[in-house]
């Protein structure tokens, strides 16, 4: 049956819009078949107050999920901490993980993202194999469990198995800790094949290259390669958009050891080697020069972002203002997850800019005065982009994913069309997320995921258990 539901105020691609009807459901079960403004209510209608899209996160690694918290104290004996000691941690961490603590640490994640108001995931996942680096019985076992924690959940998945193959610039061997994300470029593709081939409806597959550090150029070209070869009869919907994810010029050493030995910047080398374009998403990329940031926004691809993370690790503030001024697309991810909140994370984008720049509304222009409305545009455009499907706009042909704000709380009372998104974002740390639907099924009620309980108490067992190993 149709789902048809009746807001007051909803954004759609052009901004708030009054008495919106939405009808969710046909020609597809997960697609919206009509938006009309201006509409009279429907006697069918379930009627709301505030509605927007839901969001793409466009960066994540679940299992870390897990551990968030317990690399905020520095060892003795270290006379600094750094993104590289934190890594460390996580590596020590994630040699713990089989695929079924995988999936019930991303089961409650996605829990956690869909009460937030994310409906959409990037799964950039490179924990594939055993931890001595053995593969399991399936080589795609603990792909298998993200897909498997994203169906229990019921929110969208990009998946993105990731190469991980070097240890360096200098193409050195990657160290015990790190084997169990090894695959060389024939295993990898065989993986992409097999995760391609599954019949889940809520899922993409996407490729992500770790890094160039850790994936050598003659690697990097014969996947893009392969995947471009792919006969059309032979591609799903989402591979004529088959997105390519890659962490960039996340942290100054690694800025250094590219010049070093490629003699180039990473996103300069990237942009010249490299045929990227809008299905590319450069996550971080944290250290760009003037030029590096102009020629990124004008490639089309997407800055995947990711401040609270970006902020607990040091690894220093995107250049947004300029970015903005060029036309850049943006989106916005959880990365680590020491934080689950897009408000948190389209907050402290702005906020990190005006505590460098001392000024305020950075992100605002004289074209568009809101901040909020600025940051939340571009962040579901670039999500959407990013996540290689028809996302993140009330619109018809796009998935159903509906949030609705709670239009009861306090901080939202008083205030205009024109002021929900900045409340939203900028006036206190409450969850105004009320109800989510994702693919025409509700998946949120009342502030509350419809399984929250039973995920979480699988969770709670999975981590004291790892906290003991």
């Amino acid at each position: 049956m149709p789902t048809h539901l009746h807001a007051a105020h909803a954004w759609l691609p052009g901004g708030f819009a009054r008495d919106v009807q939405f009808v969710a459901g046909a020609p597809g079960p997960s697609a919206l078949a009509s938006v009309r403004a201006d509409a009279t209510r429907d006697a069918a209608a379930t009627s709301v107050q505030i509605v927007v899209p839901g969001m793409p996160n466009l960066h994540s690694h679940a299992f870390q999920r897990a551990m968030a918290g317990l690399a905020e104290r520095r060892a003795p004996q270290q006379a600094e901490d750094s993104f590289w000691s934190w890594r460390e941690v996580m590596y020590a961490f994630a040699g713990r993980i089989g695929p079924e603590d995988l999936r019930a640490i991303a089961a409650q994640l996605y829990v956690e993202m869909l009460e937030a108001g994310y409906t959409q995931v990037c799964e950039f996942h490179y924990l594939h194999h055993q931890p001595d680096g053995r593969p399991y019985d399936d080589p795609a076992a603990m792909s298998l469990a993200l897909v498997e924690a994203a169906r229990e959940a019921g929110i969208g998945l990009t998946l993105l198995p990731t190469l991980y193959m070097t240890g360096g610039f200098d193409g050195r061997r990657l160290s015990d800790r790190q084997r169990r994300f090894s695959h060389d470029v024939d295993a990898y593709l065989r993986l992409l094949e097999r995760l391609r081939a599954l019949d889940e409806p809520a899922l993409n597959v996407g490729i992500a290259l770790h890094s160039l550090r850790a994936v050598p150029a003659d690697a990097m070209r014969a996947v893009l390669d392969a995947i471009d070869a792919i006969p059309a009869h032979r591609r799903q919907r989402a591979v004529e958009r088959m997105p390519v994810h890659i962490h960039i010029a996340e942290q100054i050493g690694e800025v250094q050891d590219c010049l070093a030995i490629r003699n180039a910047r990473p996103v300069e080398w990237l942009l010249d080697h490299a045929p990227v374009d809008a299905r590319w998403c450069l996550v971080h990329a944290t250290h760009l020069s003037e030029a590096e940031t102009r020629r990124l926004a004008a490639s089309g691809a997407v800055a995947g972002l990711c401040p609270t993370t970006e902020a607990n690790l040091g690894d220093g503030l995107f250049p947004l203002r300029t970015y903005l001024d060029e036309g850049g697309a943006l989106g916005i991810g959880s990365d680590s997850h020491i934080s689950v909140s897009p408000v948190e994370e389209l907050r402290w984008l702005e906020y990190g800019q005006r505590l460098v720049t001392r000024h305020r509304n950075i992100s605002a222009s004289a074209a568009q005065p809101s901040s909020g409305e600025t940051l939340f545009a571009h962040a579901l455009a670039g999500g959407a982009k990013a996540a290689g499907g028809a996302l993140a706009a009330l619109a018809p042909g796009h998935r159903a994913d509906i949030v609705v704000l709670d239009d009861a709380s306090p901080l939202l009372a008083g205030r205009s069309p024109q002021q929900l998104v900045d409340t939203w974002l900028f006036a206190g740390n409450a969850n105004l997320v009320r109800d989510v639907m994702v693919g025409g099924e509700w998946v949120v009620r009342e502030h509350r995921h419809r399984d929250a309980e039973r995920i979480a108490r699988r969770y709670r067992g999975v981590v004291e258990r790892l906290a003991r190993a």
